[in-house]
């Protein structure tokens, strides 16, 4: 056997074979082990299906290569992986859960997924076991449908294997020891015992280049290995399989098989199973397991049936298909699945470590098997993918997450996969948990809070009396009932003042004799000077965008690094790599530290934010500390507001007069008061965030995650004035190289008069998909739709026409210079 590789995978299931025969592909060399038999996790029980729809834009790119990849496989491999490609049929009876397949069609046509909308009649005529009456239609992939787990685990591994892999089974993971340029792998050679797995005295160690973990139920006990959290906790799922049913039998002699329906409402999915059916309902109450690790003696093995708790799901799937009524079961399952808080796979590198995968929390693991592998292996040896990872990195979830918040989030992560997921849903789970200081004065006045990496953060500022279940009910795939209090907000904000909490904030102080070299490097645009303040970005080395920060230069070789408050962790991780790196060239020291919860942030802005200020500001001359001549505008200066010292920055994501105000965390409450006091005569008004989000789109203000990310240079994110191309920065070579694919830009858009879009549209030209849109919303200073979005640089010049699809109908829009309102920045300029 093998003891050197270039990569080990450890975890036979599906996910780990597919990224076997991935890395394989790729050229390197590749062993696979698996602690019992290829499949015995997860994948031996799962169902098998390979539903196309998903709300996001990577994910979907995921499932799309799964499922034509796995087409593809015998006629590789000689091994048939058991795809029946029957389509699915996702019903919908009501118009929300429409709207909802309308929003999906949007990601769907930008990743190029095929797929069709069916009215009720069409249905019945096509399918007559499935009753329709109390349908408003469904949405149709015909190209999807369902796979033998099993066998498509199977056909991976000897995929694997012809390209060169490896695949050793009864090999237990043991420990991990990095050596500083490989990992040691400490294994255990495991044998059978009375249906028991045991060890045996041979112990062995294997080194590799890289190790990936697909480990699956086991991703506790990784996790422990490794040292390091990780949320993916064990959900039960249970899936009953009925007799033959008489009426599909018949409908089967003169018809192809019947596709995959998925009764949203319902909460279930059934398909067809030897003559009868197989039902998977996602009920609530479906409990967590396994939280501290699988018991040794849990292998291929399943829970105690709990049927009473998906009694409801069954008498909906007999009213959905009247057939089954009198058909009896047949067998019963109930299964680990693994799962995430947002439901999302963790596919990334591991926080804190070197050349060390994860590929783990996978809830439809067979369906982003196949992708995984392919977007995974590129990351790997290529060092970035073809799409933006981002929002599958394992660092997404910071070091705060415990064992009991992932637990009760996975739980409701089950529960919530046929619930509607609305753009603007806001899941109550573990909430409140982390609250900035303000928070329950914020409560009183109406809040109502969105979570961002846990921190509990305004959306809106509702009625101060409206129920517990307002926001809930505010939701929409339209305007929802919030819709009101956001432009009012935002209304606030141009002609008076608005005051946002922007505690979430992610911050970093980056110190030392090394500090200002490697900042210089580190990021791509100049060093601002002591006391003055730069937006950069942090690339990859493939010169796409990694990280954006906002850089305020306390001392020489002091900084505070502000970013984006969801990716704490993500940039923390990235930041103290690359200065490990940088040290260990040979250059000076560089302390890194995240204070992100040591300091608390009020972003302060509007025209009448100076005259606000200059109230409570103490100074031997109020009348000129806030002046462009004392207090120019990107520029910091320590300030006292009342008994509050504050490190005040002057700079308003909002595109207003304004100033962010960081203030030591202790202070926020009497902060606060002493705010919202002196602005009573000023006419300010707490801002939450989709206001701020409308607002900065109104600037051209780009933000991570959205316009900002690994798959877009800054360059095409039309950031020139940023980037120093007289300096030497990491990725600068290859972000020249890679020249401009594609264009950010800002759109005015004459949309519906109950809708606004979301970010995920596609852009038209012509009748051609040309890009998508990346942010949308509403504009209160051009009283239309607003969105940003990327499109071939020939279609980026202001004045260009262009559709938006909105509701599967194509509105005018046209693109705008950057930052429409106000592009001389007077108002924010303002002197006083």
């Amino acid at each position: 056997m093998k003891t050197h590789v270039k990569a080990l995978v450890v975890g036979g299931g599906a996910v780990g074979t597919g990224i076997a025969y991935h890395l394989a592909k790729a050229g390197w060399d590749t062993m696979l082990v698996e602690r019992d038999e290829l499949t015995a996790g997860s994948t031996w029980h799962a169902a098998g299906l390979l539903p196309l729809f998903n709300m996001s834009y990577a994910t979907t790119h995921i499932h799309k290569y799964s499922v034509d990849f796995y087409k593809g496989l015998e006629a590789e491999t000689g091994l048939n992986p058991g795809f029946y490609v029957v389509g699915n049929l996702r019903m919908a009876q009501h118009q929300q859960r429409m709207d909802e397949y309308m929003l999906y069609s949007s990601v769907a046509e930008t990743a190029g997924v095929y797929h069709e909308f069916l009215k009720p009649n069409e249905i019945k005529d096509r399918w007559p076991l499935v009753r329709t009456e109390d349908m408003i239609g469904a949405l149709y992939h015909p190209q999807d449908g369902y796979i033998n787990p099993a066998d498509v685990t199977q056909a991976m591994a000897k995929g694997a294997r012809q390209l060169g892999a490896t695949i050793e089974r009864k090999i237990q993971v043991d420990g991990y020891r990095w050596t500083g340029s490989e990992w040691i792998v400490s294994c255990t050679r495991l044998e059978e015992k009375g249906g028991m797995l045991v060890a045996t005295d041979d112990r062995f160690e294997i080194t590799a280049e890289h190790v990936v973990t697909a480990t699956g139920n086991h991703a506790q006990r990784t996790a422990k290995l490794l040292g390091i959290k990780t949320p993916a906790v064990v959900v039960e799922h249970q899936y009953i399989v009925t007799e033959p049913d008489p009426a599909l039998v018949e409908w089967r002699k003169t018809n192809p098989q019947h596709p995959v329906l998925r009764d949203a409402d319902a909460k279930w999915y059934v398909r067809e199973e030897r003559g009868g059916w197989i039902l998977g309902p996602y009920e609530k109450g479906a409990p967590a397991r396994f939280q501290y690790g699988v018991p040794e003696s849990f292998r291929a093995d399943l829970f105690p049936l709990d049927l009473e708790r998906i009694e409801q799901e069954y008498m909906s799937f007999i009213h959905r298909i009247p057939s089954s009524e009198t058909v009896g079961l047949k067998d019963d399952y109930n299964g680990p699945i693994c799962y995430t808080p947002d439901g999302n796979p963790l596919v990334g590198p591991a926080p804190g470590l070197r050349n060390m995968w994860l590929a783990e929390g996978f809830s439809f693991g067979i369906t982003a098997a196949g992708g995984t592998g392919y977007y995974l292996a590129q990351l790997m040896t290529q060092g970035e993918a073809e799409i933006d990872m981002a929002s599958l990195d394992p660092k997404r979830f910071g070091g705060w997450m415990t064992t009991e918040y992932a637990s009760r989030k996975n739980e409701e992560c089950y529960d919530h996969v046929f619930i509607l997921h609305h753009p603007d849903e806001e899941r109550e789970a573990c909430r409140p948990l982390r609250t900035a200081p303000a928070y329950d004065r914020q409560k009183e006045m109406g809040a109502q809070f969105g979570q961002v990496n846990g921190w509990e953060r305004p959306n809106y500022y509702g009625p101060k009396d409206a129920p517990a279940d307002f926001d809930h009910n505010s939701r929409s795939f339209r305007r929802g009932d919030w819709w009101q209090y956001a432009k009012a907000e935002a209304e606030a904000v141009r002609n008076t003042v608005g005051i946002i909490d922007a505690s979430a904030f992610t911050k970093h102080l980056v110190r030392g004799p090394g500090a200002t070299a490697f900042l210089d490097h580190f990021t791509c645009n100049k060093l601002p000077n002591v006391g003055r303040i730069n937006l950069t970005y942090a690339l990859t080395d493939h010169g796409t965008t990694r990280t954006e920060y906002t850089i305020v230069r306390l001392k020489q070789d002091e900084y505070y690094l502000i970013s984006a408050g969801a990716w704490t962790a993500y940039d923390y991780d990235f930041l103290q790599k690359a200065a490990d790196d940088w040290m260990a060239s040979g250059h000076g020291h560089i302390d890194i530290h995240d204070i992100t919860t040591q300091w608390g942030v009020y972003a302060l802005a509007g025209p009448n934010a100076r005259a606000l200020l200059k109230d409570i500001v103490k100074d031997a001359d109020p009348d000129t500390v806030l002046s462009n001549k004392r207090f120019p505008w990107l520029s910091y200066r320590d300030i006292e507001l009342g008994m509050c010292p504050v490190r005040a920055i002057r700079v308003a994501y909002t595109g207003e007069l304004g100033w962010e105000l960081h203030y030591p965390i202790e202070f926020g409450r009497y902060l606060w008061d002493l705010l919202l006091k002196a602005g009573e005569k000023h006419g300010l008004k707490p801002v939450g965030a989709r206001a701020q989000n409308w607002l900065r789109q109104e600037k051209s203000y780009r933000a991570f995650g959205n316009e900002l990310g690994r798959d877009a240079t800054p360059l095409e994110a039309a950031l020139d004035r940023f980037v120093d191309l007289t300096k030497d920065f990491r990725g600068k070579e290859k972000m020249l190289a890679t020249g401009i694919r594609s264009k950010c830009v800002t759109l005015l858009i004459d949309g519906p008069e109950d809708a606004d879009p979301w970010g995920k549209e596609a852009l038209i030209h012509d009748g051609i998909k040309v890009g998508r849109l990346t942010s949308g919303g509403y504009s209160v200073a051009f009283g239309k739709q607003i969105g940003m979005g990327y499109v071939p640089a020939a279609l980026a010049e202001p004045g260009q026409k262009l559709k938006v699809k909105i509701q599967l109908k194509e509105w005018d829009a046209v693109v705008t210079e950057d930052s429409p309102f106000d592009p001389s920045n007077a108002r924010i300029r303002i002197d006083g």
